[in-house]
């Protein structure tokens, strides 16, 4: 992801997350949808809800639930708190001070190797927009070509360290992940991580040249922005997390239909993501959501063999361990799927 520079009050909001941070009402285009039962707020439940990163396209469905009144239809109020570089997600659900938040599958298992009571249930990116940004002009045309550069990477990093037990990278120089296209654009013999939807996009409107790789391609397949909580949440609170998947997987299928309002709303938010790139992102998504052949009713669903063969990854690389169960770390239940399907 592209670490723009986000307004003044999105930092504080981010770095005083726990005090919370509201989200301002808009109005859509849509009609007005029916209210099942709204109540008063005062009687509503209140959660939060903890991104893993500053509000961008990737988080366009939660902000949708929110925007168009799907959480209040469930009698919820839901405080999205933005995150930032490091967001620690897994531990603020361990710490019960997020009541649900947004992650990444490896970092759900990862937490879970160490203990971490974390539970996956919606995977509404079912997949990963992990790209290598290369140049055009560089004959680049997959990552088995990556050789004799230098590659911008987050070391430690799951992903990374898959594509360096998979790939030989020859001649390879691996830097520090920069968190902007600066270096990219000055040199033609480097490369670098990013979200398909975020830095080549940035490159290209800066006069750039990127080809996007997609890390996917590798077999290294994360469900990504997956909806979490706390698994004594979901023990006991079975209800409340029916009501907040539900609202959120309406947000997203409402959010990839019309994104637009939704858009003006996070722009809103954070004032460096501009419509253009939140439109490009939501252009992307559809298909990141929605792979062929997937219904539109089937949005977010997860099947075990996914799971597994994520942690199978993981334990090749030794971030978790093999006795780590993959099955708990998601609930299958609440989400219609069809058979084992990817």
């Amino acid at each position: 992801m592209y670490s723009y520079l986000p307004c003044p009050a999105l930092v504080a909001c981010s770095l005083l997350f726990l005090g919370g941070c509201g989200s301002p009402d808009m109005s859509t285009s849509q009609p007005p949808v029916e209210k099942k039962s709204a109540q008063p707020a005062a009687v509503r439940t209140q959660i939060t809800l903890a991104l893993n990163w500053f509000p961008e396209a990737e988080h366009g469905g939660y902000y949708a639930a929110q925007v168009r009144g799907f959480f209040e239809e469930e009698n919820l109020e839901v405080k999205i708190l933005p995150g930032g570089p490091g967001a620690p997600v897994i531990q603020l659900l361990t710490a019960q001070r997020a009541t649900f938040a947004v992650g990444n599958a490896d970092q759900v298992l990862t937490g879970r190797n160490e203990e971490a009571d974390v539970v996956a249930l919606m995977a509404p990116l079912q997949m990963s927009p992990r790209c290598i940004m290369v140049h055009e002009n560089s004959g680049i045309q997959k990552l088995e070509d990556l050789q004799g550069l230098t590659l911008a990477i987050s070391a430690g990093r799951a992903f990374a360290l898959y594509m360096q037990k998979k790939l030989s990278l020859k001649d390879v120089r691996i830097v520090g992940y920069p968190g902007n296209v600066t270096n990219f654009l000055q040199d033609p013999n480097f490369a670098q991580q990013g979200y398909v939807f975020s830095e080549p996009f940035v490159a290209r409107e800066k006069g750039g040249d990127p080809r996007a790789l997609m890390v996917s391609e590798l077999g290294f397949n994360p469900y990504t922005s997956l909806l979490l909580v706390n698994g004594k949440t979901l023990r006991e609170q079975r209800e409340l997390v029916e009501k907040v998947t539900r609202a959120s997987i309406r947000g997203w299928q409402s959010y990839l239909e019309d994104p637009g309002p939704v858009n003006d709303h996070i722009h809103g938010l954070n004032e460096e993501m501009g419509r253009d790139i939140l439109d490009y992102g939501a252009k992307i998504l559809q298909d990141l959501c929605l792979p062929e052949g997937m219904a539109k009713e089937e949005l977010g669903r997860m099947t075990e063999r996914r799971w597994r063969e994520l942690a199978d990854q993981l334990v090749e690389i030794e971030l978790i361990s093999a006795e780590l169960d993959a099955g708990a770390a998601f609930d299958a239940t609440l989400v219609g799927s069809k058979g084992d399907a990817p």
